[in-house]
C-alpha cells in the first residue's frame, strides 16, 4: 500500500500502454523541463473478444498484441504503466488522524477497509494517498482509498509478462485522463472554477470525467461506442467487420449514398444524446448545473462534424482533444498518423507521463 496507484516501483522511463476493448495503444514520451516529446507510438488491434468491457478474457491473445505493438513502435523500454477502468475500482475518501505516519495509516486503513469494500479483502488490491488537511478538523487529514479486485490487476500484469514487459504501475483510467488533461488546460482561458467535461468515446465504452480546476470531481462509464456504427455499416451493407471498420475510418467513402442520412446522422445524434444524458447524471448528483467546455476524446471524437454538432446542441464549446498539440515529435514518428489518433491516446499519454513522478 501507500501512494496510489496499485503498483508503483522502480526507476524512471516507461511506456504508457492503454489496453482497450479493441486495441492496444503504446506511447513513449521523453521530457525536458516542462516540455514533453513523443519518442514513439503504435496501435495494434486486438482480436474480437480478447478484451470485453475492459476485462481481459484472453491473456495470450492480448500478450501477442502487446508484443506486436512493441515491435511496431521500435521502443527499447520494457517497463510500462497500464490502467484499470473506473468501474473496476472503488474509491472512498476517509478522514484519518493527521499525526499518523504511512505505516500507521496503512494499518488503520487495513482495519477499516472492509466497511467500504464489498468484496473479501483477500480478493482486492488496496492503495491510498493522503490528499491534504481535512476541511472539518485540523487534527484530521483526508485520505483517498482505492480498491480494485486483484484479478483485474493480475490479468494486466500477466498479459504484459507474456509480452516480456514489466508492469511497474497499474493506474486508474480516470487519473490518467486527469494527468493528460494538464497538457490541454492551457487551451482554455484562465478562469476561477473552470469546469471541463472530458468525454472519452471508445469502441464499446464511453467515460465521462468532469474536472473542476483540473481535479476530477465526477466519473461515470456507460456501454456505448463506435462499435455501434461499425455494426450498423456491416449489417446494412453486408460487409465483414474489417471492411465495415475501414469504411467507417474512411468517412464512408465507397459506401452507398444513403450512408450519410440513414446511418451516420442517426449515430451522431445518438452520440449527442449520450453526452447530454451523461451530463444530466452529473448535474443531478453535484452542485454544478453547467460545464464551461466539453473535451472530446476516444476514437469517435475526431468524426467529421461531431464537435460542431455537440457545440450546437448543448450550447457549449466542444473541442477535440489532442494531448500532443504542444509537443515535439521524434523524426521516426509519423506526425500525420499521430495527429489522427491523438484523441484516442489520452489515457496512453496520461500513463506515459507517470514516469517523472517518482
Amino acid at each position: 500500500m501507500g501512494m496510489l496507484p496499485f503498483l508503483n516501483k522502480g526507476p524512471k522511463g516507461m511506456l504508457g500502454l492503454d489496453i482497450s476493448s479493441t486495441a492496444v495503444k503504446l506511447l513513449e514520451l521523453s521530457r525536458n523541463g516542462s516540455k514533453y516529446r513523443v519518442e514513439c507510438y503504435a496501435v495494434e488491434p486486438l482480436p474480437p473478444n480478447a478484451v470485453v468491457d475492459k476485462n481481459i478474457n484472453d491473456i495470450e491473445a492480448t500478450a501477442e498484441a502487446i508484443r506486436k505493438v512493441v515491435r511496431r513502435s521500435k521502443t527499447r523500454l520494457r517497463r510500462a504503466a497500464v490502467a484499470v477502468s473506473g468501474s473496476a475500482v472503488i474509491t472512498k475518501t476517509l478522514e484519518m488522524a493527521a499525526d499518523l505516519n504511512d505505516d500507521a495509516l496503512e494499518a488503520q486503513i487495513a482495519l477499516e477497509a472492509d466497511q467500504y469494500i464489498p468484496y473479501p479483502l483477500d480478493e482486492v488490491n488496496l492503495d491510498f494517498e493522503v490528499q491534504g488537511p481535512s476541511s472539518r478538523s485540523e487534527e484530521q487529514v483526508e485520505v483517498l482509498l482505492a480498491a480494485c479486485r486483484s484479478e483485474n490487476i493480475d490479468q494486466r500484469v500477466a498479459a504484459l509478462e507474456g509480452a516480456d514487459l514489466k508492469a511497474v504501475v497499474v493506474d486508474v483510467e480516470a487519473y490518467a485522463t486527469e494527468r493528460a488533461y494538464t497538457l490541454l488546460e492551457r487551451q482554455f482561458p484562465p478562469q476561477e472554477e473552470l469546469v471541463v467535461a472530458v468525454i472519452d468515446i471508445g469502441a464499446t465504452m464511453s467515460a465521462l470525467s468532469v474536472l473542476v480546476d483540473g481535479k476530477t470531481v465526477y466519473t461515470r462509464e456507460q456501454l456505448f461506442g463506435g462499435r455501434q456504427l461499425t455494426d450498423e455499416i456491416q449489417r446494412r451493407y453486408g460487409l465483414s467487420a474489417e471492411e465495415a471498420g475501414l469504411a467507417k475510418r474512411q468517412g464512408g467513402s465507397g459506401l452507398p449514398d444513403d450512408y450519410f442520412p440513414e446511418v451516420l446522422e442517426p449515430f451522431r445524434d445518438a452520440v449527442v444524446q449520450q453526452v447530454t444524458r451523461s451530463l444530466q447524471f452529473f448535474y443531478s448528483s453535484s452542485s454544478h448545473s453547467d460545464v464551461d467546455y466539453i473535451l472530446l476524446a476516444g476514437g469517435v471524437a475526431a468524426m467529421d462534424g461531431l464537435a460542431d454538432l455537440i457545440s450546437e446542441k448543448l450550447g457549449k464549446p466542444a473541442i477535440v482533444a489532442n494531448p500532443f498539440h504542444d509537443m515535439a515529435v521524434a523524426s521516426r514518428v509519423n506526425r500525420q498518423a499521430l495527429a489522427s489518433e491523438a484523441p484516442s491516446l489520452m489515457i496512453a499519454a496520461g500513463l506515459a507521463m507517470r514516469e517523472r513522478e517518482f
